[in-house]
C-alpha cells in the first residue's frame, strides 16, 4: 500500500508573471496528510486560500485560472504538473501575485527544486482514482479529445496537430511518472507569431519573451509588421522570409511542443485531487478540454465517495477460507467471508459470494430473495475482525466483539449471484484492544451498504 507524500522542506522561486509582467515570489511548503494542493494569496489582506481543484477553474484561455470568492490565481499548470509527477499529494503554495511566475515556460525549475529539497512519506494511504472503464471527452468543433483507459499505473500519450508548415503533427509518450524530470520537465510553452499581436492587444503576455516561450513564425507577413512586433517584444528584427522557430535558445527536444502539451495535460488533471491509475490519450489537447475531463472525474468522485476495490479472481488470496477459519470462530451458517484479497496495516478487502443456497433466502424472501442488511453488516464486521486479529500475536486466542455500530446505510439490494467486495479501514489506531473502522460493501463498482464500527478484541478464556 503506497503512502501519501509531501515535500521534505520548503522552497521558493522568483520570476516574472507571463501575463501581468509582475515580479513574483512563490513558496512551496510541506503540508499535512489529506491536505491536497492549496494556494494562498499572501499579497491580499486576508491571505485567502484556494483549493487547487477542477471545480474552481474559472478560465482556460492561454492557461488555467482558479477563482474562488472573487480571488484569482492563474498559470498554475506547470507547477501542478511537477507536484503530480513527483507523486506529491499534499502541498501549500504561497504566492504574492494573481499568477504563478512563468520562469522559463516549463516545469524545469519546479522539478529541480523538488529534487533538491526531497520528498517525505506520510502515514496515511494514498487515495487513487482507479480508471475501470473507458472515459472520454470530445470537442467535435476543434477535434480535441481525451480518452483515459484502465491501466495499473499513470501513463500518457499526447498528439498535437496544427495547420502550420513549421509545426504540423507531433506526439509524445510518457510511460511512467519517473520519466518526467529528465524527459519532459524542461519542455517550454509555445506560441505562434500570428497569435502574439492579438495577445498584446488583450493586455496579455506582458512578461513574455524569447526566454520563456518557443515562438513559431509560420505564416509570412510584411517586413514592417514583423519589425513592429519585434520592437514590442524587445527582440532583434528577423527576415520575413525565414520561417521557423525564432528563439534565442535551440529546442530542448525535437518534439518539445508535444512534450509541453503533455505537461499541461498532467497539470490540469492534477486538479482532480487524486492521483490517477490509467492511461491518458490526449489528441489536440488544450486547457479547456483538459478541465472538462478533470471536472467529469471530480463529479464521479463526488457521486462515489469511495471507489470499489479491484477484484481479480485469478489472483491468489491473501487469506483463503482455511486461514479465515483458523482466525474466526464463526461457522455455517454464519461465516460470511470467503477469502481476503488484500490486507495492509490499516485496511482489508474481503470477498463473499452470494448464492441461492444461502440459508437466509428460505425466509427472506421466498418469492424475492434479498440478503438481509444486518448480515451485510455482519460480513463487514467479520472482515474487520480479520484485520484486527491479523495485528496480534497468537490471533487464534482472541475474538472481537461489537461495542457500537453507527452510520449504517443501505443503497441497493443484494441478491443471489452477487459477489460482495468488503472493504474495511481503520479510522484510528487500535488502542487498548479497541478499534474503530469504516466499512463498505460493493457489488461490482456500486456501493450497496456502509457502516462505522467500534469493536473490542478480547482474549479467549
Amino acid at each position: 500500500m503506497q503512502k501519501q507524500k509531501t515535500l521534505a522542506s520548503s522552497f521558493s522561486l522568483g520570476g516574472k508573471g507571463l501575463h501581468t509582467g509582475l515580479d513574483i515570489q512563490i513558496t512551496f511548503h510541506p503540508a499535512p496528510e489529506n491536505h491536497g494542493y492549496k494556494i494562498k494569496r499572501v499579497d491580499l489582506e486576508d491571505q485567502p486560500v484556494i483549493d487547487a481543484l477542477a471545480d474552481n477553474v474559472a478560465g482556460t484561455q492561454r492557461g488555467t485560472v482558479l477563482s474562488k470568492n472573487g480571488v484569482q490565481i492563474s498559470t498554475i499548470e506547470h507547477a501542478m504538473a511537477a507536484l503530480y509527477a513527483y507523486e506529491i499529494d499534499n502541498c501549500l503554495i504561497e504566492v504574492n501575485a494573481p499568477e504563478f511566475p512563468i520562469l522559463d515556460g516549463s516545469s524545469r525549475y519546479f522539478s529541480e527544486e523538488i529534487d533538491r529539497v526531497g520528498i517525505t512519506e506520510q502515514n496515511s494511504p494514498k487515495d487513487y482514482y482507479i480508471v475501470k472503464h473507458k472515459i472520454e471527452v470530445k470537442d467535435e468543433e476543434t477535434g480535441s479529445s481525451i480518452i483515459i483507459l484502465p491501466d495499473d499505473k499513470f501513463s500518457i500519450n499526447t498528439l498535437i496537430s496544427f495547420d502550420s508548415p513549421v509545426l504540423s503533427n507531433q506526439f509524445a509518450t510518457m510511460n511512467d511518472l519517473s520519466e518526467f524530470s529528465k524527459d519532459f520537465a524542461a519542455s517550454r510553452t509555445f506560441v505562434f507569431v500570428r497569435e502574439v499581436e492579438m495577445l498584446l492587444q488583450n493586455n496579455l503576455i506582458k512578461g513574455g519573451d524569447l526566454d520563456n516561450a518557443i515562438v513559431i513564425y509560420d505564416q509570412k507577413m510584411s517586413q514592417e509588421a514583423l519589425d513592429k512586433l519585434a520592437d514590442e517584444l524587445n527582440i532583434a528584427h528577423k527576415d520575413v522570409k525565414d520561417l521557423g522557430y525564432i528563439n534565442n535558445k535551440p529546442l530542448v527536444f525535437p518534439n518539445e511542443p508535444a512534450r509541453h502539451k503533455l505537461i499541461d495535460v498532467i497539470g490540469d488533471l492534477a486538479l482532480i485531487g487524486k492521483p490517477i491509475r490509467g492511461r491518458v490519450i490526449a489528441t489536440r489537447p488544450g486547457h479547456k478540454i483538459n478541465n472538462q475531463m478533470a471536472r467529469m472525474i471530480r463529479k464521479d468522485i463526488k457521486q462515489n465517495e469511495i471507489q470499489a476495490p479491484i477484484y481479480d479472481p485469478n489472483v491468489t488470496p491473501a487469506m483463503d477460507i482455511n486461514r479465515i477459519r483458523e482466525l474466526l470462530p464463526h461457522r455455517y451458517p454464519f461465516l460470511l467471508v470467503d477469502k481476503i484479497i488484500e490486507i495492509g496495516a490499516t485496511h482489508i478487502v474481503g470477498v463473499k459470494n452470494i448464492t441461492s443456497n444461502e440459508p437466509f433466502f428460505t425466509g427472506h424472501f421466498p418469492q424475492e430473495p434479498v440478503m438481509p442488511g444486518v448480515l451485510q453488516v455482519e460480513a463487514m464486521a467479520q472482515t474487520g475482525g480479520l484485520l484486527v486479529l491479523n495485528s496480534v500475536d497468537e490471533p487464534e486466542r482472541y475474538s472481537t466483539y461489537f461495542m457500537k455500530i453507527d452510520g449504517v446505510k443501505f443503497r441497493q439490494k443484494v441478491v443471489p449471484g452477487d459477489t460482495l467486495i468488503l472493504r474495511l479501514e481503520l479510522l484510528a489506531p487500535i488502542r487498548r484492544g479497541i478499534s474503530t473502522m469504516k466499512g463498505y460493501v460493493f457489488v461490482g463498482d456500486k456501493l450497496v451498504s456502509e457502516a462505522e464500527f467500534m469493536a473490542q478484541i478480547v482474549k479467549n478464556k
